[in-house]
């Protein structure tokens, strides 16, 4: 009888403007050889919350964004973006 089971794996990628971006791949195995795999991004701007986030991208966002990180970061989204959030 085949078994099914998933693992995850992430990986970080921390752009220029210290934006951090998460890419979890889900890994289905089946009796231990993958079968399946599929991918989600996901986007953390300077200041935004993460506690939510696995632990690393926390431990990055912690190392990184530092209080002038966070104002320089907002200083350089145009005012349109702004307001339309």
């Amino acid at each position: 009888m085949a078994t099914y089971s998933e693992q995850i794996e992430y990986k970080e990628e921390i752009l220029p403007n210290q934006v951090i971006q998460l890419r979890t791949a889900t890994v289905v195995l089946k009796d231990g050889e993958e079968v399946g795999r599929q991918y989600h991004r996901e986007v953390f701007a300077p200041g935004d919350d993460v506690t939510a986030a696995p632990a690393e991208v926390q431990a990055i966002a912690a190392a990184l964004w530092s209080a002038d990180v966070v104002t320089a970061y907002q200083v350089s989204i145009p005012e349109e973006e702004t307001l339309s959030e």
